[in-house]
């Protein structure tokens, strides 16, 4: 009997850095003609390690493109309308061509009263309610960054998914949901069957093991085991945890929400954590900034 064909590894380094250097190349030109170059800005809350080193990350990236990058940093006990404040000037300031607020907020803030308040031509975070609305219409808008890294990444890597049976585990408004209206959308590279998995899901291991295309976005490590993939399927983690690891430099290792080394045998495409989905998220954010540069999606 032959060998099962190996697993590809999506590199989502590799399509990250490729991008990257796609937006470079235009940033470059609009330097060499004298333009004004895009502005991407961080609003950041509080010192939680997370979201500290996400903000780091943005911030260098954008730099290495070209663009110009800016964090606002304000104590956790910020009051309420304090930040809507700050949000109302990012909104007013015309330097600044798209910001996030990174999340989550303390929890004295109302997180949607915030997110409401951004100018939808600047939501580069794809959250405000006209951009999800658009989005739900197919309509051009700032697609959330992390599922539009993994339409970018099913692209790239020519994996088909029209007619496809796509299983989606997770129905957060930043990942799940959003994911779950792209595939299905019709478009090209889309136009999938979707199944949306969450917490009150019955029968969901024979859910999974139908899955032509699994994407686990449920928050917890290593969740999807082999017994849970069919054979040959394409599975996207979106997820990203720290567990404790003695023989490691750093006292822990990165794992997702798949057990990696054992649905890797199974899978005719995976992505691994960390390198997979993660770097396109924030490529895809410095995308929706060059959009809203150039008022491609809010003339």
């Amino acid at each position: 009997m032959a060998n099962k064909k190996q697993a590809v590894i999506i590199d989502g380094r590799k399509v990250a850095a490729e991008l990257k250097e796609a937006i470079k190349k235009e940033v470059s030109k609009m330097i060499d003609n004298d333009d004004d170059t895009p502005h991407l800005a961080a609003v950041l809350v509080g010192n939680d390690p997370a979201s500290e080193t996400y903000v780091a990350s943005k911030e260098k990236a954008a730099h290495t493109v070209g663009m110009v990058s800016s964090t606002y940093r304000y104590p956790a006990d910020i009051t309420e309308n304090e930040l809507l404040e700050v949000v109302d000037y990012l909104n007013s300031d015309e330097e600044i061509d798209g910001y996030i607020v990174q999340l989550p907020l303390p929890k004295h803030i109302d997180e949607n009263k915030i997110i409401h308040r951004i100018n939808p031509a600047k939501d580069v975070d794809g959250f405000t309610p006209e951009n999800v609305g658009k989005m739900v219409l197919g309509q051009p808008a700032f697609l959330s960054a992390t599922p539009y890294g993994i339409m970018e990444l099913l692209k790239y890597y020519n994996i088909p998914v029209a007619g496809k049976h796509c299983v989606v585990l997770g129905r957060s408004n930043i990942v799940g949901r959003p994911m779950s209206i792209l595939l299905s959308q019709k478009k090209d590279a889309a136009n999938a069957t979707v199944t949306l998995c969450h917490s009150a899901t019955e029968n969901l291991e024979e859910i999974t093991r139908s899955a032509d295309i699994l994407i686990a976005a449920i928050g917890k490590p290593q969740f999807v085991k082999a017994d849970m993939v069919k054979d040959g399927a394409v599975v996207i983690d979106v997820g990203i945890h720290r567990l404790k690891d003695a023989s490691k430099k750093s006292g822990y290792r990165l794992v997702g929400d798949v057990d990696f080394n054992e649905v890797v045998k199974k899978a005719s495409f995976i992505s691994p954590v960390p390198g997979g989905v993660g770097p396109m998220t924030i490529a895809m954010l410095l995308k929706n900034t060059l959009l809203a540069h150039k008022k491609e999606i809010y003339p």
